[in-house]
């Protein structure tokens, strides 16, 4: 008996042109396709995951070596700066008033009166006994004449004494009068003589009295203030009626700290700019303060300058002073630390370590600060960073022009 399809246990076969599972059941040729496909897929996808972590490990194979090498901290990398040593010019800024350097305050120093002509401004420029204003006299001239007056009268005395002690003299030698006689017309010449003195003398202190009622000026410079008006009533318990500059010579009372007094000396160059000036002017220091004040720790450089009208008495100005040159470390500020126990810089080692060094600072520049002790110069000094880290903390130092050129 022939059997067109067999089917065997277990197996799967083909029978008229299809397929059969194990159960008999009839495969479609589709249903193999796919799932040839997705073996494919599969094969593809473990093919790929293979490979990434292949590459994986190749990409990490020198870290894993360096972290072997280095544990598991990672050690930071700092620029360093050599710092060396420069010639620093100083400069000392400092802030102050200007106002006169010699002012004078002229008043009334005679018996006063009502003024009668004021004929100066400030702002004005005077010479020495120049008058400033003239003071009502018309009293004292009329008292001034009666003394003269009187000094007349004495002279006259006088010179009718003298007549009758030469006429006396002549007639002793006859006989017709005494001795005694002459010794009387001798004293009455002198007391002649003396009255004169006294009436010329009591001239004198009125013209000299007339002539202190105008208010004139004590030497020459410039009208800074005026305080009277025609028309007022002045004397010598008036007050300042005009103040005057000596000779127009300003200055700037500078304030400034102990430490910066104690780098000036007499003659030093200073250049002051006033506010809202954009003109500086060149003066000399010319007085240091000998006191400091106990409540803001300050004392004065008084710095003479020249007049210009720029110049206002009583207003702001800025002084540079030169304080000499300093040859010294320089450092930028970003390399300077600060606690409670004062400046410090970062300074690397041979032995690739950060340690802490105390500095002092000194000059204070737009390139930088000098370092005046702590440092020679050819320390190596941690230029950023420095916050970040502690004193003995390992680290890769790279100079400051590579990691600039880095960048």
């Amino acid at each position: 008996m022939n059997y067109d399809g067999k089917i065997e246990s277990g197996h799967g076969q083909a029978v008229g042109g299809h397929a059969f599972d194990a159960t008999g059941t009839v495969l479609d040729r589709d249903d193999g396709l796919d799932r040839r496909s997705r073996r494919v897929v599969l094969l593809v996808v473990v093919t790929v995951m293979l490979l990434a972590v292949a590459l994986w490990f190749v990409l990490h194979k020198d870290e894993g070596a360096d972290a072997a090498a280095g544990g598991n901290a990672q050690v930071p990398v700092v620029s360093v700066v050599v710092p060396g040593r420069s010639s620093v010019v100083g400069e000392i800024t400092a802030n102050g008033s200007l106002g006169a350097r010699r002012a004078m305050p002229v008043g009334s120093v005679g018996e006063g009166g009502e003024v009668r002509e004021v004929r100066v401004d400030a702002g004005d420029w005077v010479e020495q006994g120049q008058v400033l204003a003239v003071i009502d006299r018309s009293v004292q001239v009329q008292s001034a004449a009666s003394q003269a007056a009187q000094v007349r009268v004495a002279e006259a005395d006088a010179r009718i004494a003298q007549s009758n002690l030469d006429r006396g003299l002549k007639l002793v030698d006859r006989g017709f009068i005494s001795k005694a006689d002459i010794d009387q017309l001798t004293a009455t010449r002198d007391a002649a003589v003396a009255r004169v003195s006294v009436a010329r003398a009591s001239l004198g202190q009125l013209q000299a009295q007339n002539a202190r009622l105008n208010i004139v000026a004590p030497a020459a410079g410039l009208v800074l203030e005026r305080n009277v008006e025609l028309g007022q009533v002045v004397g010598g318990g008036t007050g300042v009626l005009f103040r005057l500059a000596k000779g127009g010579e300003m200055e700037l009372l500078a304030l400034l700290s102990e430490d910066d007094l104690a780098k000036l000396a007499v003659g030093t160059e200073a250049k002051v700019t006033p506010v809202g000036s954009g003109k500086s002017f060149t003066g000399q220091v010319w007085q240091i303060s000998p006191t400091i004040d106990a409540t803001s720790r300050q004392g004065t450089a008084r710095i003479a300058l020249k007049y210009d009208p720029a110049l206002r008495p009583g207003g702001f100005a800025t002084a540079v002073i030169a304080s000499g040159t300093v040859v010294a470390p320089m450092l930028p500020e970003s390399a300077i630390q600060n606690d409670a126990r004062g400046s410090f810089v970062y300074v690397v080692g041979n032995d690739g370590r950060a340690h802490r060094r105390a500095v002092k600072t000194g000059l204070v520049t737009a390139t930088g600060i000098t370092i005046t002790s702590g440092l020679n110069g050819d320390e190596k000094v941690v230029m950023r960073a420095g916050g970040f880290l502690n004193d003995g903390d390992k680290v890769k130092a790279r100079p400051a022009s590579a990691a600039a050129s880095a960048k």
